[in-house]
C-alpha cells in the first residue's frame, strides 16, 4: 500500500480532524485479518492500533482463544478516528474502502473477521452475501460465511463487552471457533 498516499489522504473531511493515520499492523502473512470501525482518540493520538480499553479486552479475548496478536493482521474500517466516537458515514466508508481493498489483497488472509456491525455490514455488501439490519446483526456472529476464497466471520466488537459484560463467555466462544477455522 502507498503508504504517501494514504498519509496525504483528504478524500474525507476527517482529514481536517485526525492527528494521524492509523495503519492496519501485524502479520503481513497472516491467515486471520481482523477488520474494525476506526481508530479511537487514543488510538489517534498515539498512533498505533486497540491500545486503549478495547484493546485490553481484544487481548484477553485473544488470550482465552489461544490466538495471539503476532499471527493475526489488525486493521480498520475507516482509517481516521470519527470525532466523539460517532457513527461512521457512509461517504467516509466510500473514502476508506480502496485502502481496506488494498490491505486486503497485500495480506490474503483466508479469513476476514469485521469486527462490529459497521465492517460487517461492508463486507457483506463487497462480497455480495444478503444484507442485514442492525437487529439481524447479532445473528451473523460467529457464523462463517465462505465467499469466493476465503472466509468471512463477523465477530461482535471487543468494545461492546465493556458495557455488556454478561456477553463475555459467549464471546469468547466465538473467539475460540475463529481459532479452529486457521488452518
Amino acid at each position: 500500500m502507498d503508504i504517501k498516499e494514504l498519509l496525504n489522504c483528504q478524500l474525507c473531511e476527517l482529514s481536517k480532524t485526525r492527528t494521524n493515520v492509523i495503519f492496519g499492523e501485524g502479520d503481513k502473512d497472516a491467515d486471520i485479518m481482523l477488520i474494525a470501525q476506526a481508530p479511537g482518540e487514543l488510538e489517534d493520538k498515539e498512533n498505533k492500533m486497540f491500545i486503549g480499553p478495547s484493546g485490553k479486552m481484544l487481548d484477553k479475548l485473544l488470550q482465552n482463544a489461544q490466538i495471539s496478536r503476532e499471527e493475526i493482521y489488525i486493521t480498520n474500517l475507516i482509517k481516521c478516528n470519527l470525532p466523539q466516537n460517532r457513527r461512521p458515514k457512509q461517504r467516509e466508508i466510500t473514502a476508506c474502502s480502496g485502502y481496506l481493498e488494498k490491505e486486503i489483497l497485500e495480506v490474503n488472509p483466508e479469513i476476514l473477521v469485521p469486527l462490529g456491525y459497521y465492517a460487517t455490514k461492508y463486507l457483506f455488501a463487497k462480497y455480495e452475501l444478503n444484507p442485514f439490519t442492525k437487529k439481524e446483526f447479532s445473528l451473523k456472529i460467529g457464523k462463517s460465511f465462505p465467499v469466493k476464497n476465503r472466509i468471512i466471520f463477523p465477530l461482535s466488537h471487543p468494545a461492546s463487552l465493556l458495557y455488556h459484560q454478561e456477553f463475555f463467555e459467549s464471546t469468547v466462544k466465538n473467539y475460540k471457533k475463529l481459532k479452529k477455522l486457521i488452518p
